[in-house]
């Protein structure tokens, strides 16, 4: 079952004048994406900064408002509903932010934080408020004894635990994870990823994982999905893309990943020039102006997703391999 789908989804911000508030141009940051997450799955999204993945994650959370497309959740369009109607589902949407320095509030004891959403949604009855927080606590590796303190007391790895736990406080369905683990040294990250899948494995949980990191996004994710300028270029299981990556981009990004063996030698792609601007998006595939690949035909007319063995690709180098595979 699916419990997101993304259907044509676009996101433009409007970049005004500063003095007359007069519209310029407009950014388009997520540029008509479609895919779906089912339910208990993880699918992680990964591409270099300002691909359009946080403000993918925001739109599906309704932080900010689609310029066109459909966001469905279990199979119900939550693209125009009310603020007040989508209020009610946010019980079964949830969120665990990158920076768990700035996601708590630094005024609230943690127990008034895990407090709040089972107030707000009126999970529990308040006589079980403090069982149900000794509860949460223990079951991100924290103690009672915790609840009394405030968040400057606690690292990094401590906080983001505390994040998690408030994410999960309401027995949601789907969880945005937006990057939870950048923030955190390398030697607690492990035990982040670890406690997340232990808690996607207990309450049967679907993630959007959003990361920069690839060897984060293989070890948690069971799909994989690759964003480019607010397109997604590639789509699949993560062990196909991983092992057989097909778009120019994804081999570049696989790339640069290290690989922990001195021993293993891999061939380092270097792209050219930077990033294009979201606001002059090139015509065509808009990779074409970085790719070694680059045909004619790239430079004028976009590639669709085509599918083999579940693996979408964007790609019109790909497309001529298919059709020779299929003679």
């Amino acid at each position: 079952m699916k419990i997101i789908e993304v259907i044509e989804l676009k996101k433009q911000f409007p970049l005004n004048t500063p003095i007359l508030e007069i519209e310029m141009a407009r950014v388009c940051a997520v540029n008509g994406i479609s895919f779906h997450i089912d339910e208990g799955e993880t699918l992680g999204l990964v591409g270099e900064s300002g691909s359009g993945k946080t403000t993918t994650g925001k739109l599906i959370l309704k932080l900010i408002e689609p310029s066109s497309g459909k966001i469905l959740f279990e199979g119900r369009d939550i693209s125009n509903i009310h603020d007040r109607e989508f209020r009610r589902m946010r019980r079964d949407i949830q969120v665990i932010f990158q920076n768990p320095y700035a996601s708590l509030d630094p005024k609230m004891t943690i127990g008034d934080i895990l407090t709040q959403p089972l107030s707000i949604h009126k999970i529990i009855s308040p006589l079980e408020y403090k069982k149900e927080c000794v509860r949460l606590l223990n079951m991100v590796g924290l103690s009672a004894k915790d609840a009394k303190k405030f968040s400057h007391e606690f690292s990094g790895g401590q906080r983001q635990r505390i994040g998690i736990a408030r994410a999960i406080a309401t027995k949601p369905k789907f969880i945005v994870c937006d990057e939870p683990v950048s923030a955190l040294d390398v030697s607690i990250q492990s035990q982040i990823l670890n406690l997340m899948m232990e808690l996607k494995r207990e309450f049967k949980l679907s993630y959007l994982f959003i990361a920069h990191g690839l060897n984060v996004i293989k070890h948690v994710s069971d799909r994989v999905a690759v964003m480019y300028l607010g397109k997604i270029v590639e789509i699949g299981p993560v062990d196909h893309v991983f092992s057989s990556p097909k778009h120019p981009y994804t081999k570049a990004l696989m790339s640069a990943s290290p690989i922990p063996d001195p021993d293993v030698k891999r061939e380092r792609i270097r792209l050219k020039d930077e990033i294009p601007s979201p606001l002059n998006i090139p015509s065509g595939c808009s990779f074409h102006t970085r790719c070694q690949y680059c045909m004619d035909v790239c430079k004028y007319k976009e590639p669709q997703l085509s599918t083999e063995n579940g693996h979408s690709v964007a790609c019109h180098l790909f497309e001529v391999t298919l059709e020779h595979s299929q003679i």
